[in-house]
């Protein structure tokens, strides 16, 4: 019974279980349709508040119909709607009428960033005095603890220039040098911050977060770009508090 109930609230196709009663009558299809139609308004408006630089780039009205269809293929699994939309991207990437929109999904996925860095346990970021007195000799063996707030996202579109056009961070416009963009998320000084990264940064904090060594990780940047520029990056992240702490 459950089971149908659920299924018929996501389906608006689906007929009313059998076996309902409404208090008013015999017939409960129009107060479960109105129940149906707030259920689905409620997770529209869960995923509008989650994602709402996609909303202001498809528009409102395209945006309720492409969650609309989420919803119908991922309901709900748990009833914090705060990590509801995991699959958003996923969804979206395969969503014929936005197939078109190739950099949506990267947006949705550093959004979903922006919500799990807000989210994260708040810890103190690496100061970087630390690194300043430690013996230059024993660098290459340091081990650096990822802050909790921290995300690296890889993306082929502009990723971080489209997202803040359409926050409101940095003025709408045409952008002329399309071209891929790393992006950089933590809240390590309470605001959630979003930062556009150096070539060969990506590869340089997603070694450092995984527990390589601070050789290795140069190593694995400068492979990845040969302008990999050390002292930039190093910097860029201590300033971000992507790190908690160095061993």
């Amino acid at each position: 019974m459950q089971t149908n109930f659920a299924t018929a609230l996501i389906n608006p196709e689906a007929p009313v279980p059998s076996g309902l009663i409404a208090w008013n009558g015999p017939t409960p299809e129009r107060r479960f349709g109105v129940y149906r139609n707030n259920v689905a308004v409620g997770l529209v408006g869960a995923l509008a508040s989650r994602f709402p630089v996609v909303e202001k780039i498809v528009g409102a009205e395209f945006f309720a119909a492409m969650a609309s269809e989420f919803i119908r293929h991922y309901p709900p699994r748990s009833p914090l709607l705060l990590s509801y939309g995991d699959e958003f991207p996923k969804f979206v990437a395969s969503f014929e009428p936005a197939t078109e929109i190739a950099y949506l999904p990267d947006v949705i996925r550093l959004e979903m960033a922006r919500s799990r860095a807000y989210h994260a346990a708040d810890a103190v970021p690496l100061d970087p005095s630390v690194l300043a007195a430690i013996d230059p000799e024993k660098l290459a063996g340091l081990v650096f603890e990822p802050h909790p707030s921290l995300s690296v996202l890889r993306s082929p579109h502009p990723v971080v220039t489209i997202w803040a056009m359409n926050a409101g961070e940095i003025e709408l416009g045409p952008i002329d040098d399309w071209q891929g963009e790393d992006a950089l998320v933590t809240r390590a000084h309470l605001n959630v911050e979003v930062c556009r990264l150096p070539p060969g940064g990506a590869a340089f904090l997603e070694a450092l977060a995984a527990g390589v060594r601070f050789a290795g990780s140069v190593e694995a940047a400068v492979g990845g770009a040969s302008a990999f520029d050390l002292s930039t990056n190093l910097a860029g992240a201590l300033r971000a508090g992507a790190f908690r702490s160095v061993r």
